[in-house]
């Protein structure tokens, strides 16, 4: 069934990218809806507490950040529509996109926020410590380990970069790493392996994250068969992260590896279309700037808006 108005602007996804973006367009009068089946607040709803975005010198759970953008943009009238998208067409002028509740709605422009999800080893304890010691965040939750004897899952760039980081609060860092030679580019596996407090295990998988309440060991199986049960505080899952692009036409889109390329203005190589938040690709995936993309797309929409108004291009 399709919605016979033809909005302004559809924000795909309620993350801190899509609701910065619906607060900004709100207070700008645009005629907008934000599409979220769920709670709004995205990935933040699963990460138990923020260090380090701004105006909260004492932290805030991501609940309660969440909550409070969802609040401050409904507050500014933007509508929520609890829906969520399962494909488009952001070819023609005016943007067409297919619901899960069967519904159709057009708009003028479209954000994109639908946000990835790291990926997970998908072991015994994982699910059920997530938050309690296992983190696939080291920038976010870092600090939360000082002086504690930590492990990093991965080989790649990140992985080994974040060991590092990691190092400028943990007691001991130790890298487990399913092979034998790392992924990662040589000035970084240099900068790794050259730390006094990162520790290397080799051809090495956790088969299992112990612990009742928090993370106190994992458990790790050796390709030559032998397993062993490791003391660790915490351990970070470093292995990748997967755009959630189940509803975008990609044959459309420029992307890489599914990631949406964007200009610095958050424009993609659709007219009418930006894209915000882990989606993008070369964000640096963090609260705040999923925040401030969202609200630099929705100051483009607006530019958009009013030249097609004219008659004139973007």
């Amino acid at each position: 069934m399709a919605d016979n108005h033809i909005h302004q602007l559809v924000i795909v996804g309620g993350g801190p990218g899509g609701l910065a973006a619906g607060i900004y367009a709100a207070r700008a009068r645009i005629d907008a809806v934000l599409l979220e089946k769920g709670a709004t607040g995205g990935q933040i709803l699963n990460t138990d507490w923020i260090d380090n975005y701004p105006g909260f010198p004492e932290g805030v759970s991501g609940f309660e950040l969440a909550e409070r953008m969802g609040a401050q943009a409904q507050r500014f009238g933007l509508k929520v529509a609890m829906k969520s998208a399962v494909s488009m067409d952001l070819v023609a002028a005016v943007k067409t996109i297919h619901c899960d509740d069967g519904t159709t709605i057009q708009a003028h422009a479209v954000i994109l926020a639908t946000g990835a999800r790291p990926n997970h080893l998908n072991v015994p304890g994982e699910t059920e410590l997530t938050g309690k010691g296992v983190s696939y965040c080291a920038t976010c939750d870092g600090p939360f380990y000082r002086n504690l004897d930590i492990a990093v899952v991965g080989g790649g760039d990140t992985a080994l970069q974040e060991a590092v980081y990691l190092t400028k609060f943990a007691k001991t860092v130790t890298v487990v790493h399913r092979r034998q030679e790392f992924r990662a580019a040589p000035i970084i596996q240099e900068a790794a392996l050259a730390h006094e407090r990162i520790r290397f295990l080799y051809d090495a998988q956790v088969s299992a994250i112990l612990g009742s309440k928090e993370v106190e060991a994992l458990r790790i199986r050796y390709r030559d068969g032998r397993e062993e049960e490791r003391p660790f505080q915490g351990v970070f899952m470093l292995i990748g992260i997967t755009p959630n692009t189940g509803s975008l036409p990609l044959d459309q889109l420029h992307n890489e590896q599914g990631f949406v390329v964007t200009d610095g203005r958050m424009r993609t190589n659709l007219p009418g279309v930006m894209a915000v938040g882990d989606l993008r690709h070369d964000s640096i995936r963090q609260v705040v700037s999923a925040a401030g993309e969202g609200a630099v797309a929705a100051k483009e929409v607006e530019h958009y808006l009013e030249c097609i108004s004219h008659g004139k291009g973007a």
